[in-house]
């Protein structure tokens, strides 16, 4: 998957660089020579590719259209069909695409338009495009055979897009303070609210006919540690086994290194090409079981944990990096989101850690430099000077500030990069 959404920090010169990449590749006139000498190029079987543009809410403030931003959707997506829509129909492909953030059916509608627009223009049989669908927001898992509907004659699917669910999940009830998650590190798949989420996904794909995908596996390979690179592994591992296990038809990863070992979990347990044949019977999901909000604490290490990774990925982003490893897990933009907003969540709703200390905004913020120091620690006067640390605190301490939770992390970064 080439991803221009959570992956990417949106600057001009990554965007183009991208699509011009995404042509070559196509072409397979794409190579790349490390300054190691090392020597890069394709395979003569590859992966298929499917391309994640933009979601609605972002812009593209370099493209105007009648003095106005264009929308990031519609140039991340109008520029790969245009120029290799045809060059995949002959190479017997297709233009594939990873929809994210959807909140409705009408937005599903909207690019099913889009779509036929596009096919139209271009002389190509309306169908072509294919689309899995990222069932990643909250209100969107209320709407999951509405979305399929309106993409039915470009539809591949949906897929489980976790980290930014629990986004949504704190976003949409941020104003409860009752609906307030725990440590972000306790919130697992196998919690009631996220696995009745799978159970519908898969139940509501297989009704229908498509292919239900699993989440992403963060995880990358420890070379540096073989045990701890041990222990990533079976993580991996059990998850994937959870996936198969519930009926997901397909899953991902976030490094090819992880690759052998998700395929040889699904190559055991599903020896076919999907389980969409398979249901479950007694799935009876209901409102109030995807509401359910999980027990557990807030600690004051979930608190400084969740301002370090925040800052840490954040920082990346402003310099032009959107996919970073983090503590030996490869993070995207739902990373920091999730982060800033349990921030915010605990500290205007006066969420209690475990030492009995309120959380309010004014520790939040006085909590945010004694993690920054802490990494102006670990790498230097020089490096840290020389990053975007200062930049993203002062962003984080903005946000926690606000009165009401900023809709999106990257919307209000985006005004801080070229």
């Amino acid at each position: 998957m080439a991803d221009f959404e959570d992956s990417t920090s949106p600057t001009w010169r990554n965007l183009i660089d991208g699509q011009v990449n995404l042509r070559d590749a196509i072409r397979r006139t794409i190579s790349y020579a490390s300054p190691e000498g090392k020597q890069y190029r394709l395979n003569e079987k590859t992966a298929t590719l499917f391309v994640r543009p933009r979601g609605w809410h972002l812009p593209e403030k370099h493209l105007l259209v009648q003095g106005q931003p264009i929308s990031g959707s519609l140039f991340d997506f109008g520029l790969y069909f245009f120029h290799n829509a045809a060059a995949l129909k002959e190479r017997g492909t297709g233009p594939y695409f990873y929809l994210p953030k959807l909140e409705s059916h009408r937005e599903a509608r909207l690019w099913n338009n889009v779509f036929n627009f596009a096919q139209d223009a271009l002389g190509i049989p309306r169908g072509t495009i294919r689309a899995t669908v990222l069932i990643e927001t909250l209100p969107a898992a209320f709407e999951m055979d509405e979305i399929l509907f309106e993409l039915k004659d470009h539809s591949a699917g949906l897929n489980c897009g976790r980290w930014d669910y629990i986004f949504s999940f704190i976003k949409k009830f941020s104003y409860r303070e009752d609906l307030a998650l725990p440590d972000r590190s306790t919130i697992t798949m196998d919690r009631h609210f996220l696995k009745s989420y799978v159970d519908l996904l898969i139940d509501t794909c297989h009704r229908r006919g498509i292919h239900a995908m699993g989440g992403m596996a963060a995880q990358i390979p420890i070379k540096r540690d073989a045990a701890a690179n041990d222990r990533a592994m079976e993580r991996v591992r059990q998850d994937k086994l959870r996936e198969v296990k519930a009926g997901h038809d397909g899953t991902w990863v976030a490094h090819p290194g992880l690759v052998p070992v998700a395929k040889a979990v699904f190559d055991e347990h599903m020896p076919g090409a999907n389980q969409i044949s398979r249901r479950n019977p007694g799935i009876h999901v209901q409102a109030s079981d995807l509401v359910a909000v999980p027990e557990g604490d807030i600690t004051r290490k979930g608190l400084e944990m969740n301002i370090d990774i925040g800052l840490r990925y954040l920082a990346a982003w402003l310099d032009g990096l959107g996919c970073v490893p983090i503590y030996d897990l490869m993070e995207d933009a739902a990373t920091a989101e999730i982060s800033r907003a349990q921030l915010w969540q605990w500290a205007h709703h006066a969420g209690r850690m475990t030492d009995g200390v309120m959380i309010d905004v004014p520790l939040v913020q006085a909590t945010i430099p004694v993690v920054l120091d802490r990494i102006k620690q670990e790498l230097g006067e020089e490096r840290f000077a020389a990053s975007k640390f200062t930049a993203a605190g002062k962003l984080f301490d903005q946000m926690t500030a606000a009165k009401q939770l900023p809709e999106f992390l990257t919307s209000i970064a985006y005004a801080s990069i070229d």
